[in-house]
């Protein structure tokens, strides 16, 4: 006859339970800082650290305060991209304005084997995702025949606007490059939460330069792809997001004015 089991081993089969299944939601998750509308609106200045987020996941993109460069966190290690084309480590005291971070884990991949443009990459991911309206982190590491990138420049208070800010963007055009493009596929109905559609940011494998992506030809590599079911929203408490004006007729379009050409 089997012994039941004690109050000990009971508590420890439930904490496993609960912790894989937090586990599981974490995987699922997509946590992010603040919102695209408020940088829309010159909210430049965030009191989160880069340790805060890399806390919540392994994978990701954003801005640093001042708007000082473009974020990149790939494998845990979180990137600052410069106007000036260098990529360096960041601290985990910088500070973040806007930041959206999952942890990775690949649900399928796409081998591309032929030079493939941006569009037809980008289609090829929306053939095998679940639902238009759920999150996914997209990564795509490869060797780019083509690569068009945007950097913004650190602004100085009284901060302009976002497509002000965008207007005097460093952009960077490269060829034959490794590295790897970073970022997210939103629903159209984030838009202004976040970027709706994909919003992709390059690292290069040397881990040295990079920036937001306008536009990219693939020579061969893998595209790999993260579907997320939650979104864990944190707003700003204090400072200027308080009294920001985070909507509007014309959101979308300010959005991809400075986002630049929307990828599709």
């Amino acid at each position: 006859m089997n012994a039941r089991p004690s109050a000990r081993e009971r508590f420890q089969d439930w904490a496993t339970t609960l912790l894989a299944h937090r586990a599981a939601d974490d995987d699922a998750e997509v946590y992010q800082f603040s919102t695209i509308s408020a940088l829309l609106d010159g909210v430049y200045d965030g009191d989160v650290t880069v340790a805060d987020i890399l806390r919540h996941g392994d994978f990701g993109l954003g801005t640093f305060n001042h708007l000082d460069g473009e974020m990149v966190i790939l494998d845990g290690v979180c990137y600052r991209l410069r106007a000036d084309g260098s990529a360096t480590r960041a601290a985990g005291t910088d500070r973040t304005p806007f930041a959206a971070v999952t942890r990775f884990h690949p649900d399928f991949e796409i081998a591309i084997t032929t030079r493939t443009g941006q569009a037809e990459v980008l289609a090829a991911v929306d053939r095998q995702i679940e639902s238009a309206n759920l999150i996914y982190a997209i990564k795509i590491a490869g060797l780019f025949a083509e690569l068009h990138t945007r950097t913004v420049m650190e602004q100085e208070p009284p901060y302009p606007s976002l497509t002000e800010a965008t207007e005097g963007q460093a952009e960077t055009r490269f060829s034959d490059v490794t590295g790897t493009l970073v970022g997210f596929r939103t629903p159209e109905y984030q838009q202004g939460i976040s970027v709706a559609g994909y919003h992709l940011h390059f690292l290069n494998s040397d881990r040295t330069s990079g920036g937001h992506v306008l536009d990219f030809t693939l020579e061969h590599g893998q595209v790999a792809v993260s579907g997320a079911s939650q979104l864990h929203l944190s707003l700003p408490t204090s400072g200027a997001f308080l009294d920001a004006q985070l909507s509007g007729p014309d959101v979308s379009e300010r959005i991809n004015k400075a986002e630049g050409p929307k990828a599709e």
